[in-house]
Formats: structure tokens, sequence, C-alpha cells
């Protein structure tokens, strides 16, 4: 049995946390499942994504349902197989069937949807000799038509997919189209760690070789006429470099389309910026021509045949930034269209444009010129991270609501943007609020990643936890070192770890619902579930500063009936008026410390301890 760490009673959380939820203005809430009956489909579907809770997971480091396909049938060793419950960048064994037996602990924190990784069957090491890792992450795939055998079978997922919709839980699949695995490989760069990318304007699709090569490609008008006439004229591949697989990797990509070193950009590596950001290989990985009509129509018919055969419920789209405007405006319209053919009318599709600044801006044009209709709110997770970190004020948060009305359809996208604290590739926000305060004692490490917490759930967008986040999990940074295993670890530099909230290691099984952080997440998820405002509400910033300090903030309208969000960053108790609706007039407690009434008409005194946090339910004065 873990030992759990409790908080302070004058830090997050309050005995109250759960206060007068009951108290919220009265208006139906969406059917969510409780795991006892199976929940009708139709209302499962009717929701909003902005109804939705996420939980995002790994499969491979979730949980270990059958032992017998850790190795999905290939022997050989870890560098056939690679499988390695040892060594952070291998297989450990998590499955379908392990994430399916697990839905009772998902459902108990209050998610209703579900978000893993690629689960397409994927290439099973890559690497040069002595750099080798596993695609256990599921972005190295060479079969977009079937479940990769570490994982289970397609018929494993059809009944992952139908355990969730009986719970009333949807599903999100995580997809690429921007690269397969790396198969292909350019001939010149045989031998070396990296290959240089080649530009257009040194090597033109009309030479070999070069701008002084022999001509190839007669008639080809370039790729921005993205026609099928047009690229029928592109027929030599080997305008940069001489694209090449190894012996027995000829035909290892499903569909067999795909084999064809013409689909594929074979420009070199990526620098991430300028024009090789969207025609280099992703470290490696094979990147294709997603200008070409046909690439388009492959990809439209691989995935939508995902939604046909198992009636998911959304995507999130890898790596979207590196694939040309014009696919997305014909590909997404397509998974709608669909989705919609088989019942599916609130189809969740979310774009990864990793961002590293609070520029909505840069995030908005994604839902504009490319047309996706929301994406990842990277700009949230930066916001959250500075002001959390005390990096800078929480003035940040107005550039970022005020950011919203950028978003094609203005603040109603904005409500739908999947927002997170960290994930598995840039690292956990336990471990960034580790670095920021490594002098932080156990409750106050506590407290302050509860407070984060808090800001997830209140604010507009969808909340994503990123699975082991509710049992403390902190890493040791981003990438593998953010990706431990749920099931108990084989992997030391994962065991070492010193987790929030409890004495427990990785080293040990992680699914304790007695959690402090499993709890005070499933109880903002009701308090979110049984208010309205926390999903559908306008978002007004009502006090903030240029240093860490308050953040408030309120959800609605100014009916009476708004919610009060408010947030302590400090270490200091703070004691201050903050403007609110002028119709609010009494208030119930949500989460945290709150006045039972304004001190004036359109004004309500704060009293916070320190790290402290309120989420109070205003109601007019006839209505209280």
């Amino acid at each position: 049995m873990m030992k759990k760490i409790s908080l302070l009673t004058s830090l997050a959380l309050s005995t109250s946390l759960l206060g007068g939820c009951g108290q919220a203005e009265a208006q139906e809430a969406p059917i969510y499942g409780d795991g006892e009956a199976t929940v009708a489909l139709d209302s499962v579907r009717a929701r909003l994504p902005e109804d939705e809770i996420i939980y995002f997971v790994l499969p491979d480091r979730f949980e270990n349902g059958d032992p017998q396909n850790d190795i999905a049938g290939i022997e050989g060793g870890r560098l056939k197989s690679g499988y390695d419950p040892t060594h952070k960048g291998f297989y450990h064994g998590g499955d379908l069937k392990g994430l399916t037996e697990k839905l009772d602990y998902i459902q108990g924190l209050g998610v209703t949807a579900i978000w893993f990784a690629p689960i397409f069957k994927n290439k099973p090491v890559q690497g040069t000799p002595g750099n080798e890792s596993a695609g256990y992450h599921g972005y190295w795939v060479t079969d977009f038509t079937q479940v990769d055998p570490h994982f289970g079978t397609n018929d494993e997922f059809r009944a992952f997919v139908d355990a969730a919709h009986a719970r009333g839980m949807k599903v999100y699949m995580d997809i690429i189209a921007n690269h397969t695995a790396d198969v292909l490989y350019p001939k010149e760069c045989e031998g070396q760690k990296q290959c240089v990318y080649r530009s257009k304007a040194d090597y033109p699709y009309l030479r070999r070789g070069g701008v002084d090569g022999p001509a190839i490609n007669g008639g080809f008008a370039g790729d921005t006429v993205m026609t099928a006439d047009n690229f029928a004229k592109l027929t030599d591949p080997t305008y940069a470099y001489t694209p090449v697989t190894k012996a027995g990797e000829e035909n290892i990509k499903v569909p067999a389309w795909l084999n064809d070193p013409i689909w594929y950009h074979n420009r070199g590596d990526t620098t991430f910026e300028g024009e090789s950001s969207r025609y280099g290989d992703f470290v490696g990985l094979d990147d294709l021509m997603t200008e070409n009509p046909r690439v388009v129509d492959g990809f439209i018919e691989i995935f939508g045949d995902w939604i046909d055969k198992f009636g998911i419920d959304g995507f999130r789209i890898d790596t979207a930034k590196h694939v040309n405007p014009e696919f997305w405006t014909r590909f997404t319209p397509a998974m709608l269209e669909r989705a919609k053919a088989k019942g599916i009318d609130n189809f969740h599709i979310f774009g990864e444009v990793y961002a590293h600044e609070v520029d909505p801006g840069y995030l908005a044009q994604f839902t504009k010129r490319d047309e996706l209709p929301t994406v990842l709110d990277f700009a949230f997770q930066v916001a959250a991270h500075d002001m959390l970190t005390g990096k800078t004020g929480t003035h940040i948060f107005g550039k970022l609501i005020d950011g919203d009305v950028l978003y094609a359809g203005g603040e109603a996208t904005a409500r739908q943007l999947p927002t997170f604290l960290g994930n598995h590739d840039m690292g956990r926000m336990a471990h960034m609020l580790d670095k920021a305060y490594p002098d932080a004692s156990e409750e106050e490490r506590l407290a302050r990643i509860s407070l984060a917490h808090v800001l997830l759930m209140a604010t507009r967008g969808v909340p994503t936890i990123y699975s082991g986040d509710e049992q403390g999990f902190v890493g040791d940074g981003g990438d593998q070192a953010a990706r431990e295993d749920m099931f108990p670890s084989k992997v030391d530099v994962y065991n070492d770890n010193r987790l929030i909230g409890t004495d427990a290691t990785t080293a040990e099984a992680n699914f304790d619902d007695q959690h402090p952080l499993y709890q005070l997440i499933a109880k903002l998820s009701k308090v979110r579930k049984q208010t309205p405002q926390l999903r559908y509400g306008r978002t007004l910033l009502r006090a903030s500063s240029e240093k860490s300090g308050l953040l408030a903030f309120t959800r609605g309208d100014d009916d009476g009936t708004e919610v009060f969000v408010a947030l302590n960053m400090t270490n200091e108790a703070i004691k201050q008026n903050v403007e609110v609706g002028i119709n609010s007039v009494n208030f119930s407690t949500l989460a945290g410390q709150c006045a039972a009434t304004v001190s004036a008409p359109g004004s309500v005194s704060v009293n916070l301890p320190p790290l402290g946090y309120a989420i109070c339910q205003a109601t007019p004065q006839d209505k209280k």
C-alpha cells in the first residue's frame, strides 16, 4: 500500500473541494457513462468537443494485458523485436488488452475521451549501430492498415473502442500523414549520421543531381500545380538523391503503393527551418510528397477506412505543420464527411502545431489557411508554464485569451482546442516545476502541480491529461525521459524519480485511485461536467499582474451566473478586491475557498492562502 502525502490545509486543496457544486446553474448535463451500464452511442456522439476531458496514453507504457505479444512474434533479441523492458527507448509490453482492462481506472478519473499514440504497425527498430531504438511510440509506421502486433490485433482494437463507447467514452486516434518509417535512404548518404538537405533551387525536379545535371521529368510544372496530370510527369525521383532500400524491405509498407520512392520528397534531413520544414525527412523518416494528389487520395482512403470499420470519434494529427496546407484542405473535409456518414457529427480533429511562445496567431493560421478544425493549444501550455514557474507574470494569460478571436470561428473554436500541461515530447509539468523550484518541500511540490491542474480544468479548451500525471509522475525531461510505465517498470532512470504526492516509485504499479492528484482531477472533472460555464462560457480576464501573483477570470456571461476563478501563483497569501459581473451577488464554492457574497456590486474580495485557488459559482439575488 502506498503512503500518501497530504496537502497542508493552507495550500491548494481545501477540505471542501467540491463545495456547492450541486448548486451550479441548472442545466441538463451531457450524458457521461459511469461504467455500470451501457451508454447509448448516439448520446456519446451528440457531445461537443468542449464537453470532453481527454486522457492521452502511450499504449506500450500503460498496462501489459497480454505478455504473449511482447515480442510480436519476432525472434532474435531486442534489435529485432524491439522489446527490452529495461531500456527507455524500447518496447515494454503495454497493449490494447491492458488498456481495455484499465478502463475503470481511466473513467474514475473523470475522463470522457481517450487519445492514444499511434497503434499502426511500426518498423520495430531504427537507428544507426549503437543508436538504435524501437517504435514503441507508434510514429514509425510501415503498415497503416493494421494494429502493431506488439499492441494486439485489429479485433482487439475494435473491442477496446466498443468497450469505451459502452461507458460513454470517445476514442481519438493519433495519425500521421507527414512521413512513414525510415525505409528509404539516399544512396549518397550511406554510412553517414545525417543526410544534408538539398533544396529545390539547388536540386530542381527537372535535373538529376543538381542544376547542371541531365534533364529529367520533362513537362513537370512543379509541385505547386497539384493535379494528377502534372504529377504523372514526375517519374524520376533522383533529382536530389538516389533513394534506395535495404534488401528485404522493398515491400515492407502497406498499402503497397507506399513502397514506391516517387511518392516521397527524397531531399535529405530537415533542419526544421524554411523549405526543409515541409520537404525534409523528420530525423530520417521518409517524408511523403503530400502535394501529389495520389498521396492525398491514398491517405483519405487509409484513415477513412478506420472511421468506417471502427467508428472512432476523432483524430489527433501528428506533425501537421510539416505538411503543405493544400493537403489538409482536401483531407479534413473528407474525414468529416466520412464520419458524418457513420453518424459521427462531432468528429474532433486537432493538429499538432508545435510552438514555443504564447502566440495564438501562429496557431490560428493553421485553422484558417490549412482549414484544420482545431489544433493542440501549445500557447496555453507555454502560458501555464511561464505563470506557474514564475518566469512571467500572470498578465500573459490575457495575451492567450485575447488571441482567441484569431482562430477560424473565433472564440467558439478556441473552446475546442485541446489544452495540456505537458506531454510525451516536451516532458511533464511536474518536472518543469521541480526545475523552477528545486528547494520546494513535498507539500509545496504537490500544491504547485495541483494548482496547475486547477488552471487546466477551469480554463477554456478541452483539458488533456497525460497518463501518469495523475500519479505524480515527474520524469527527467522530454521525449523518452517522460514516457514512464504505469505498470511496474524495469527502467532504472524511471525508478529513481521522486514522484509527487506518494512515496511510491515507478518500480511498482501506479493505478492508485486514492492518490491526491487522481482525487483532485476526478473532483475537478465532476465540477466541469456539472458546470456549463466551464465548458461553453466566454473568458474575461478580471485580475493579473506583470509579476507572479494573482490570476482571476470569469467564465460565462454577466447574467449573475458566471463562474469566478482565482489562482494564487505565489508562496504568500493574497487578499484583494477583484471585479466581477455587476449581476453576480452570491457565490457557492465549487472548489477551493470562495467568498459567500460580493463586497459591493461588481466587486468580490479574494482571500487566498499561498498557492491557493477558488472556483466559485455566482448566483443573482433572486436565485440565492
